[in-house]
């Protein structure tokens, strides 16, 4: 690693997934009182950031997705911070589009119906497709909140939780996909009301 940090002609980046398991509010862990190990962490990351700054060749980029649990020192390190939200309506219903080009493709879903590429400019007076679109649109709508990662496995959890015949018509396979979005949040529901 040192002899690429060495060669500016190279770019490092470095990528910390999920920064808050190394980065942890010290304040939080012990009170901001004793020592502990995870004191420790954080404190060796920041200092191993720090000697990472001198290079112009590094990048650092971090994920996390419980952003109030990163230490303040850290986060006061960071040049550029993003907040990027859950998935819009527009974006699940392309995530939800592609999905179901995917199943038709490997001749799960059979005849494959043409859906709009874009819900907003559909119109009043739908036809027989557009029906199908309204109702991946209805879908859509009510999937705001999930991540992306849960998006892309719905349609499979559809398929795997309704076994039917193969293959299975987009009409169909759009209400087992209804059925899987309800009982997601059923099951988010489910799980916030045992905590």
């Amino acid at each position: 690693m040192e002899e690429l940090l060495e060669d500016e002609n190279h770019l490092v980046c470095l990528l910390i997934d999920e920064v808050e398991s190394l980065a942890a509010a010290r304040a939080a862990v012990t009170g901001g009182t004793d020592p502990s190990d995870a004191v420790r962490v954080v404190n060796a990351l920041l200092t191993q950031i720090d000697r990472l700054k001198h290079y112009k060749n590094v990048l650092i980029l971090t994920t996390s997705n419980v952003t109030g649990k990163i230490d303040l020192a850290f986060v006061d390190r960071a040049d550029i911070k993003f907040f990027i939200d859950f998935p819009s309506a527009n974006a699940i219903y392309a995530i939800y589009r592609s999905c179901l080009d995917e199943l038709a493709q490997k001749s799960i879903i059979h005849p494959r119906e043409a859906l709009h590429p874009n819900p907003s400019q559909l119109n009043e007076h739908l036809t027989e497709d557009q029906m199908e679109s309204l109702q991946l649109w209805e879908i859509a709508q009510s999937s705001v909140s999930l991540s992306g990662r849960t998006l892309r496995k719905l349609p499979f959890l559809a398929h795997a939780a309704n076994p039917h015949s193969c293959p299975v018509s987009q009409k169909q396979f759009l209400a087992d996909l209804a059925d899987a979005v309800k009982f997601q949040f059923d099951q988010r529901k489910h799980l916030a009301d045992a905590q």
